[in-house]
């Protein structure tokens, strides 16, 4: 990759875990399911306009819709206002690799090797010592409901691979629009209308910037540069810069917030990245002989010194190629 789009790739991580911390901020400030809401609503308008049509059917964006906007991020928001860290938040999430590797395999056949198994067992140690780690400091119930995004985040993970979309910021775009009005429902259903009401009363610009950074920077910038990367890169080479999101969460979380990170979250921290870097490799595809070259036909030779011009001489190896 050129340094340039290293430097992205870096760039979007760390857009991506300091949501966590923006995430916690605007929670002062709405409800969970409200927020979502709105975060999803800023995010497809006025971008629906000018993104073009979908380039996907229908069916794919309601479904990643429903399962990425309405449950992950319906459950991690609400997780997170049961209490749970936006550090340890950021952390959890990347048990996604292991559910996606599991749900690959069980809807698309995709085989599991012994490297990505031993990647997935020592992710989920990470998760159980985070886990043991949470219930003795925390609300146990925002960590269940964190893990329970990262399940469904892996499901949206098998549909938008099955759906295969050209443009991930157009696909993104419109899977924005779909959980707008459940979500405002379920809000309306669990939160209670004089709640929602209240919140929007109070708009106020730390609300507003937690807004636009969720939405626009988060959503429409950091889906629309990845994109870009996946685009000029194989996903192999992409994919692994993923790992510093929850680097940047928690160390934002701790600057900014004043988040502890206990020895146990540290050694979860490395059960849990090292078992996503495991569990995000794949073998490599076993090379397939060339065939074998057709003989020439039988038959008297030819004299091709006359066909042969000058401009088109038969060129030896380049000296220098060679192993030395």
């Amino acid at each position: 990759m050129r340094p340039v789009h290293i430097a992205l790739a870096v760039l979007v991580t760390a857009v991506w875990g300091v949501n966590f911390v923006v995430i916690d901020v605007g929670l002062g400030h709405f409800p969970p399911l409200l927020f979502s809401a709105l975060r999803f609503l800023v995010a497809a308008l006025p971008a629906v306009f000018f993104v073009g049509r979908p380039k996907v059917g229908w069916k794919p964006i309601v479904s990643v819709g429903l399962v990425l906007g309405v449950a992950k991020f319906g459950l991690l928001f609400i997780g997170m206002s049961q209490g749970m860290p936006a550090g340890l938040s950021s952390l959890v999430l990347q048990v996604q690799a292991v559910f996606t590797a599991v749900f690959a395999m069980a809807v698309l056949g995709e085989r599991l090797g012994r490297i990505r198994l031993l990647g997935m067992v020592v992710a989920l140690a990470g998760i159980v010592v985070a886990g043991v780690d949470e219930g003795a400091s925390g609300p146990l119930l925002g960590f269940s409901l964190t893990v329970g995004a990262a399940a469904c985040w892996g499901v949206s993970n098998i549909l938008t691979r099955r759906a295969a979309p050209p443009d991930a910021l157009n696909f993104m775009v419109w899977v924005s629009v779909v959980p707008v009005l459940p979500l405002l429902a379920l809000s309306l259903l669990f939160e209670g209308p004089a709640r929602d009401a209240e919140a929007l009363s109070g708009f106020d610009w730390s609300g507003a910037g937690a807004l636009v950074y969720v939405a626009w920077i988060s959503t429409i910038f950091g889906f629309g540069a990845w994109g870009l990367l996946l685009r000029r890169y194989p996903a192999s080479s992409v994919a692994p810069f993923s790992l510093l999101v929850p680097v940047f969460g928690m160390s934002s979380a701790a600057l900014l917030l004043g988040e502890s990170v206990t020895p146990l979250r540290w050694c979860a921290a490395a059960l849990l990245v090292g078992g996503v870097a495991l569990t995000s490799l794949r073998s490599a595809a076993p090379r397939t002989p060339a065939p074998p070259r057709e003989a020439p036909a039988a038959g008297p030779p030819r004299d091709t010194s006359a066909s042969r011009t000058p401009s088109t001489p038969s060129r030896p190896a380049a000296a220098g190629t060679g192993t030395h």
